[in-house]
C-alpha cells in the first residue's frame, strides 16, 4: 500500500473539514455577489454620530458625525440613503441628516423644529414624516428637494407618526396628552383626533391599511381604531364582497400588560405583540378579532421586539438585562434567551434574515447575533450612548 505523506497528506486530512466549515459559512453568512453591499447604521446620541456596519463582512466601517444628539434612523425604500434624526439642544431646532449609502458620507441637512425623535418614510421614498416632540408638530420633508414642505399642529410631545400602506392615513401618536391624530397626508390637515390613551407611545397599521393600534404606556391598554375609507374597497378574504364608506372611529380599548410601549406586527398581519414593560411581559393580540390571547412573562423591561419573516419567531430586547428572549409562535413558548451586551434597547434584521443586530445601550455596542443557532457571533463598538438602527441592501452600479 503507498502512503501519503508531506503536502498531499495534509490536504487530503483538510480537504472533508473545508468542505463542513463551507457548508456552515454558506449557511450563516450568504454568499452575495460582488456589487452587493449591504449597512447597518446606528445613532450614537452620546457622541453625535452613526455607526456605520459592514453587514456581508461583520465588521465596524466607520462612524460618520451627524447633528446633535441623533435619536432615530430610517432607510428609504427606493434610494441610496440613509436619515438620521437629531434631537439637537433643550429650546433648539432639531434637524435630519441625509447619508448617502454608497459613499457612507453626508449628502445633506433638513432643518425641522423642536426636539425631533422620530421619522418615517412613504413607501415611494418620496416623503418623510418627523414628529417633533418639543414642538407638537409633524414636519413633513420632500427627500427629493430635501426641504420641509409643511409643519402639522397635532396633541402634545407626539412621538411617532406611522403611514399606511395604502398612503390614506398618517397615525401620530402624542405622549404628553394622550391622544392620537390622524392626518390625511394628501390634504395635509388633521381629520381626526381620539382622546383616552395615556402615554400614547408606539402605532402599527395592517397591511390592508384598515386599522391600527397603539400601545398606551401610561396604562395597560392598546387601543384600536379602524381608519377611514372614502369609497368601498374589497373586504378580507371570507368577509362581505365589499366595505361600505367610513369615518376614522374607535373600535376598542384591550387590555394586556402593565406599561405597554412597543408593537411588533407579523409580516402576514395576523397578530401583534405588545411589550409591556412594568409587568415583563409580552401580550398577542389577535387582528381579526380585536382579542388578546396569551399574555406571557419574557424578561427584565422589555421595550423592543421583532418577528420573523415566516412569522415564526418572536425576539424581544430586554433593556435591564443582557438577553434577548426568543419565543416560538407557532409553539406557543419561550425557546430560549440569546446574550447580549447590557442594556438591548433596538434591533434589526439583517436583508438575509440570519442575522440580527442588537443595540446595546448600557454597554455601547451592537451585538450580532445567528438566528440559525440563536447565538452571539460578535460584538463590536458604537459611539456613545447608541439608541437606534436601520439597515440598507443595494447594489453598486
Amino acid at each position: 500500500m503507498k502512503l501519503l505523506y508531506g503536502h498531499s497528506f495534509h490536504l487530503l486530512l483538510l480537504a472533508p473539514l473545508a468542505l463542513i466549515l463551507a457548508g456552515c459559512r454558506s449557511h450563516d453568512f450568504p454568499q452575495y455577489p460582488p456589487e452587493y453591499r449591504e449597512y447597518a447604521y446606528v445613532t450614537n446620541g452620546g457622541s453625535g454620530t452613526v455607526s456605520v456596519f459592514d453587514v456581508v463582512n461583520v465588521r465596524l466601517d466607520r462612524e460618520i458625525a451627524v447633528g446633535q444628539n441623533p435619536v432615530a434612523i430610517a432607510a428609504s425604500p427606493t434610494r441610496n440613503e440613509i436619515y438620521a434624526v437629531n434631537s439637537g439642544i433643550a429650546g433648539g431646532q432639531g434637524s435630519v441628516s441625509v447619508i448617502h449609502a454608497e459613499t457612507n458620507t453626508v449628502a445633506g441637512t433638513i432643518t425641522v423644529h423642536s426636539r425631533p425623535v422620530s421619522i418615517e418614510i412613504d413607501a415611494a421614498g418620496d416623503r418623510a414624516y418627523v414628529a417633533n416632540a418639543g414642538s407638537n408638530t409633524i414636519s413633513v420633508l420632500d427627500l427629493k428637494a430635501r426641504r420641509e414642505i409643511a409643519a402639522i399642529g397635532v396633541g402634545e410631545e407626539p412621538v411617532a407618526a406611522r403611514i399606511a400602506p395604502d398612503g390614506g392615513s398618517l397615525v401620530v401618536v402624542n405622549r404628553h396628552s394622550g391622544s392620537v391624530t390622524i392626518v390625511d397626508p394628501a390634504a395635509l390637515h388633521v381629520r381626526s383626533v381620539f382622546n383616552g390613551c395615556p402615554g400614547a407611545a408606539d402605532v402599527v397599521i395592517l397591511p390592508d391599511s384598515s386599522k391600527s393600534f397603539v400601545a398606551c404606556s401610561g396604562s395597560h391598554q392598546v387601543m384600536v381604531l379602524s381608519l377611514a375609507r372614502s369609497e368601498a374597497r374589497p373586504a378580507r378574504p371570507g368577509a362581505a364582497p365589499s366595505l361600505p364608506a367610513q369615518p376614522d372611529r374607535l373600535e376598542t380599548l384591550l387590555d394586556v400588560g402593565q406599561g405597554p410601549v412597543q408593537l411588533a406586527l407579523k409580516p402576514d398581519g395576523g397578530e401583534v405583540f405588545v411589550a409591556n414593560s412594568l409587568s415583563n411581559s409580552v401580550s398577542e393580540v389577535y387582528n381579526t378579532t380585536d382579542e388578546v390571547g396569551d399574555t406571557y412573562m419574557i424578561g427584565d423591561f422589555p421595550v423592543r421586539s421583532l418577528v420573523s419573516g415566516d412569522n415564526s419567531r418572536l425576539y424581544t430586547a430586554n433593556l435591564h438585562s443582557q438577553y434577548v428572549t426568543v419565543y416560538g409562535i407557532d409553539d406557543g413558548k419561550r425557546i430560549g434567551s440569546i446574550h447580549v451586551g447590557d442594556g438591548p434597547a433596538a434591533m434589526a434584521f439583517s436583508g438575509s434574515g440570519l442575522l440580527i443586530f442588537v443595540v446595546d445601550s448600557g454597554s455601547g455596542e451592537v451585538a450580532v447575533v445567528r438566528t440559525a443557532t440563536r447565538s452571539l457571533f460578535t460584538l463590536l463598538p458604537t459611539g456613545r450612548s447608541p439608541n437606534a438602527i436601520a439597515i440598507k441592501a443595494f447594489k453598486v452600479r
